[in-house]
């Protein structure tokens, strides 16, 4: 992965705007090296590890050098190699640390930013400028280029030459010697290592651990990045809406975005609200600047995640067009088209991430974690029929010793459908797959009462359905947590609750035409059971 390739590519246009100067381009790319290299100390990055860092908190820098004369001498080094004003080069750093802290945590996905950065070290220690080691924390540049190649492009190699013949020959006469204590030392690592107990391969790493005498200084996990997912209709509606999100904050934040582009229309919007997820989303502050420009295509869909904007709509030159306006709308994002849809290829890669879930969830998880790594799997029944895939047996026998084993774990399963037929054969149909998914956890082993099922046909889409790849993403099984369907809420379209599989997501519409109780069903003292 090629961390300064990407660091240009989406942080430099947010810092710079319309002035993209080569020098300005070069000296960012110079201290992204620099910024990573520092934030691949566990030290370092582990003050800040549990912080809401805001993307335009220009306060970070400090924060992250805090000795003033190493700020000092960062600033002064780079403006002098790339002939750029003092005073700006400090403010070009200033803005570009926490937005390259969002890009580099997003690349991380759950891996450490500390250990992503490090077994990544190779793609970005070669714009290190050797005059860096006096700003980075000792040791930091160990693992830099052996003696003899390039710390940098824009640093002189000189002092690592040696030109001399006699000196040269020598140093050709010890290589072969230098190569046999490497690898001895290679092999008695390796050696210790087996003799040490190491962890399973397959054990989840939750947190780095640095011991310091008595103490150990934990750094959090990362989370999975928060998203946004939403498609119009042929009168360019909102048609469908999902996001995932870390806080209430980023919630309101979206679903104000939301309802000023679409009106009432976001109240349909459903949201998983959990620390699982990030706690911020780089494209928020474009989000006025994008949703109207989605609202205008019909049977469009977008899906925003991490920095990456993914659309489709079925007309190759409104997606093109699409495509063109997203970018211009927000160019620290990475905007693209949906590809063609590889079935096959969807189903492999659903199903090695359900299963990287299932292992990474522990002892006693807690059901939502359960539920959401289950509704990872495409579940690819064949046409017309609700029979479960072989492929799919293996991960689901793992879910029964899970369900069986975890006390007053209840999930409901909920079948959902594309647009292809009718709604009554949907509404069956959709039912008929949840039944057959409950069925055959039952057989092995699961106790019957702790599953439910619902079947909600075309209902409740995640994607249009004018697109094969849409229509692929809305034929789906869903586990949730029975429990949230239990108690009555007001705040329809907001969480996922009890009125979340309302059709007409309206828990105060004065009427009882709901498939699961709501608000109006239980002040009117209705008693309808969500279970099948």
């Amino acid at each position: 992965m090629d961390i300064i390739s990407h660091l240009t590519r989406t942080v430099s246009p947010a810092v710079l705007g319309d002035d993209r100067s080569p020098a300005k381009e070069s000296l960012l790319e110079q201290f992204y090296a620099i910024f990573a290299a520092r934030l691949a100390d566990h030290d370092t990055y582990g003050r800040f590890a549990n912080e809401n860092i805001a993307r335009d908190d220009q306060g970070f820098y400090d924060r992250v050098w805090t000795e003033g004369a190493h700020r000092d001498q960062i600033s002064r080094e780079l403006a002098d190699k790339h002939n750029v004003d003092a005073t700006a080069a400090r403010g070009l750093i200033a803005m570009a640390a926490p937005l390259a802290f969002h890009e580099i945590k997003s690349l991380a996905g759950t891996t450490p930013v500390p250990q992503f950065l490090n077994d990544n070290l190779a793609s970005y220690q070669h714009h290190i400028p050797a005059w860096a080691s006096t700003v980075l924390p000792a040791g930091m540049l160990a693992a830099t280029p052996a003696a003899g190649t390039r710390i940098s492009d824009t640093t002189s190699t000189a002092p690592l030459q040696h030109t001399e013949e006699e000196k040269g020959s020598f140093m050709k006469a010890l290589l072969p010697i230098i190569g046999l204590i490497i690898l001895g030392a290679l092999a008695w690592a390796l050696l210790r290592g087996c003799q040490e107990n190491p962890e399973p391969v397959a054990t989840p790493v939750a947190s780095e651990q640095q011991a310091a005498g008595d103490e150990q200084v934990a750094v959090a996990a990362d989370v999975e990045p928060a998203s946004l997912r939403i498609a119009t209709g042929e009168n360019n509606e909102l048609y469908a809406c999902r996001m995932n999100a870390g806080d209430e904050t980023l919630q309101s934040k979206v679903m104000n975005a939301l309802t000023a582009a679409f009106g009432d229309e976001a109240n349909k919007c459903r949201a998983d609200v959990d620390d699982n997820f990030a706690t911020d989303m780089p494209a928020a502050a474009q989000l006025a600047s994008i949703l109207p420009i989605v609202k205008n295509v019909p049977n469009a869909s977008m899906v925003i995640k991490g920095d990456t904007i993914t659309v489709n709509a079925p007309d190759e030159a409104a997606l093109q067009q699409l495509v063109t306006d997203l970018q211009a709308a927000a160019p620290a994002m990475t905007v693209q088209a949906e590809g063609p849809l590889d079935l096959q290829g969807e189903i492999d890669d659903s199903l090695t991430a359900a299963d990287a879930a299932m292992t990474n969830l522990g002892d006693n998880p807690d059901p939502r974690d359960v539920a959401r790594a289950l509704s990872i799997q495409v579940i690819n029944f064949e046409l017309d029929k609700a029979i479960i895939p072989d492929a799919n047996k293996a991960l689901l026998d793992r879910a029964a010793t899970i369900i069986t084993e975890v006390p007053d774990m209840e999930l409901m399963i909920i079948g959902h459908t594309d647009s292809q037929a009718s709604d009554d054969y949907n509404i069956e149909l959709s039912q008929e797959r949840a039944d057959a998914v409950k069925e055959y956890l039952v057989a092995q082993g699961v106790d019957a009462s702790k599953l439910s099922t619902k079947g909600m046909g075309e209902s409740e889409p995640i994607a249009d359905n004018s697109t094969e790849q849409g229509r692929f993403r809305n034929r789906r099984i869903e586990f949730v947590v029975n429990d949230e369907f239990n108690v009555a809420s007001a705040d329809a379209g907001t969480t996922i609750s009890n009125d979340a599989l309302d059709p007409d997501l309206n828990p105060l519409d004065s009427n009882n035409d709901d498939l699961l109780p709501d608000g109006d069903d239980v002040t009117q003292g209705s008693a309808i059971d969500p279970a099948n």
